[in-house]
């Protein structure tokens, strides 16, 4: 199969999306209206609330949301073959993922840039909203971790592409100053000297492998570990201006610049896809994700087609730094919109590689011999680009492989793979790490608002102890399960986690919606939810006793076992509970119309999806 038909048709497709549907959703569901001030403006603090610019914030968010998921997920799920993966990735994210961000997004800024348990305490009820935080904790934990694996294996015993990561957080850092302090407004200019610092880290990076710096950037896989604890530290603490905004909008236009050269290389290349449309482990016995392609493929691709992640940044920094509403829309939707773009040009390039190569790459060298393959350009592809790619588990190794062939297709362009190999590497980790300081802080704001119901003072944002104390924590936990953690048990756990959260904040916009009186569009997020909620619930289970479970009976893996199952187990009976409640107040809501206003029973009246002038009794 050709891969340029399937490229370009999504394309289409997306594009028309944007056109029509989501401008239905701004206008008739939301009701954006340019003259409401938004959080930015009436909560400004300089620090966590500021107004920025669309570009800007489009670059943050982008950056923010698309983490390692839109990249490794479709890696990981190539085992089943092409189709599955690609029809998910093109219709979920036209009308689940692009829908889900936007819409809480829009309850965020109509709700002084609340995070999702506040706004489940307002829509749903006040057990929705402290069930909601303990799971929503419990999610985005084990989703940095699941971010942070792929970089800690992409980046291990790697000195090229360790050193070409640390400069761009100093270049993050001079790029903020220059933004804001030295030349205010000035994007441009510092665009242009953020692009130039980053591509020039990638030059002088291959010379670091032979000198004398080597040491100091061939780092452990613990090292590493450490690097990016540390790192999501400082990153979540210091102003969103100075290093935050700055590097993700830096590194979200690098990926966007790089997906369309991959888009243009596709085009140019027509690689072919060597991978079968699907392969026999749609049964199960999948040597990478164990299960089968249902419900496994919808958790496996999480991020790309639809991610509950995305609401915690929907309802956590973005919100908090949109100039005017209608900002929302092309941040919202088209972001989402974008990162399902990013999904497919994984799924292609992974899908390039011939099918013994890609398990070779993706298993170690004793799950690769159980099947009984043998490899075809492996040995070349390894001179090539200058590293062992043997036994990399993780979809990162195999991904960068993948993009390094396409782009060594373009004429004149073959004796550059080891560049465009360790640039893919570069662009894998940014994905990543953008999101894991976003997410760290999203996470400190979520333990910040949790701690406050006991002592008030601790949710302040901009109280420095609080801040310190509950981004310690945070980082504590993701790092521990990166430490303890390996592809096979985190990702499934991960995807679960993350598509819970995804049916959990669905129930929530659509709850938004039931309660502006706004019945006839329900179903614009009540569809995805049930889909989202039965697939991942279903999976859920099938992780607890045929993944986790056994992992118990094993000494070695009995703790791990007992960790995994527990969390999942609990992390299901949250999302269930909330999702009851949900269905009681759209119950109370639609059946028993009961609304009240000073104690007066009341019908319910329209309104633009802001928080209702009453409650649901």
């Amino acid at each position: 199969m050709n891969a340029l038909p399937f490229i370009l048709g999504a394309l289409l497709v997306m594009a028309i999306a944007y056109r029509y549907y989501s401008a239905f959703l701004a206008a008739k569901v939301v009701a954006l209206d340019d003259s409401r001030q938004t959080p930015a403006h009436t909560m400004n603090d300089g620090q966590n609330y500021y107004p920025t610019n669309k570009w800007v914030l489009f670059g943050h968010h982008f950056a923010a949301i698309s983490g390692a998921g839109p990249l490794i997920g479709p890696v990981l799920a190539t085992q089943f073959g092409f189709l599955p993966g690609f029809l998910w990735l093109l219709i979920g994210v036209c009308l689940g993922g692009a829908v889900h961000d936007f819409m809480i997004l829009a309850a965020s800024i109509r709700r002084k840039g609340k995070s999702l348990a506040e706004i489940a305490r307002s829509e749903i009820s006040p057990l929705a909203s402290i069930i909601g935080s303990v799971a929503i904790l419990i999610i985005v934990i084990i989703a940095l971790a699941g971010l942070g694996l792929a970089v800690v294996n992409a980046l291990r015993e790697s000195s090229w592409g360790t050193f070409t990561i640390a400069m761009t957080i100093p270049i993050a850092l001079f790029v903020g100053l220059w933004m804001y302090k030295i030349r205010p407004g000035k994007i441009a200019e510092a665009s242009l000297i953020g692009v130039v610092g980053v591509f020039g880290a990638v030059f002088v990076g291959s010379y670091i492998p032979t000198s004398t710096l080597a040491e100091y950037f061939t780092l452990s896989r613990e090292g590493i570990i450490f690097s990016i604890a540390a790192y999501g530290f400082i990153a979540s603490v210091l102003p969103v201006w100075l290093l935050l905004c700055p590097r993700d909008y830096l590194s979200s236009y690098m990926k966007i610049g790089t997906i369309a050269a991959l888009i243009l290389g596709v085009v140019i290349v027509a690689p072919e896809i060597k991978m079968p449309a699907i392969t026999e482990f749609i049964h199960g016995g999948g040597p990478i994700i164990p299960g089968k392609i249902f419900p496994f493929v919808f958790i496996t691709i999480a991020c790309g087609a639809i991610s509950g992640f995305h609401a915690l940044v929907s309802s956590g920094t973005t919100p908090k730094m949109l100039n005017k509403e209608s900002d929302a829309r092309m941040i919202g939707y088209g972001a989402m919109l974008m990162e399902g773009v990013v999904g497919i040009i994984s799924l292609i390039a992974a899908s390039s590689l011939f099918p013994a190569d890609y398990f070779a790459i993706n298993l170690s060298a004793e799950k690769f011999a159980q099947l009984g393959l043998t490899p075809v350009n492996l040995e070349e592809l390894s001179r090539e680009v200058g590293e062992t790619i043997a036994a990399r588990p993780g979809g990162a190794v195999s991904l960068a492989v993948g993009f390094a062939q396409i782009f060594a297709g373009i004429p004149g362009m073959k004796s550059l793979m080891s560049y465009w190999y360790h640039f893919a590497i570069m662009f894998e980790a940014l994905f990543i790490l953008t999101t894991i300081d976003t997410g760290t802080r999203v996470a400190r704001f979520l333990v910040q608002e949790f701690g406050g119901r006991v002592w008030k003072p601790f949710e302040k944002t901009d109280w420095m102890p609080g801040t310190m104390i509950s981004t310690l924590l945070v980082v504590f936990a993701w790092a521990y399960f990166i430490w303890t953690g390996s592809i096979s048990t985190i990702w499934p756990m991960f995807g679960t986690a993350n598509q819970l959260l995804a049916g959990v904040a669905l129930a929530v916009a659509t709850t938004a919606i039931i309660n502006s009186g706004k019945v006839r569009y329900v179903w614009v997020t009540l569809v995805p939810m049930l889909f989202v909620s039965v697939t991942t619930l279903t999976a859920g289970w099938i992780n607890i006793t045929d993944n986790f479970w056994p992992l118990t009976a094993n000494p070695e893996t009995s703790a791990q076992g007992y960790v995994n199952s527990i969390l999942t187990a609990i992390m299901m009976v949250c999302a269930v509970i909330i999702i009851v409640e949900a269905f009681r107040r759209w119950y109370k809501v639609l059946v028993n119309k009961q609304y009240a206003i000073a104690g007066q029973i009341v019908s319910a009246t329209e309104r633009d999806f802001s928080p209702p002038a009453y409650g649901c009794c």
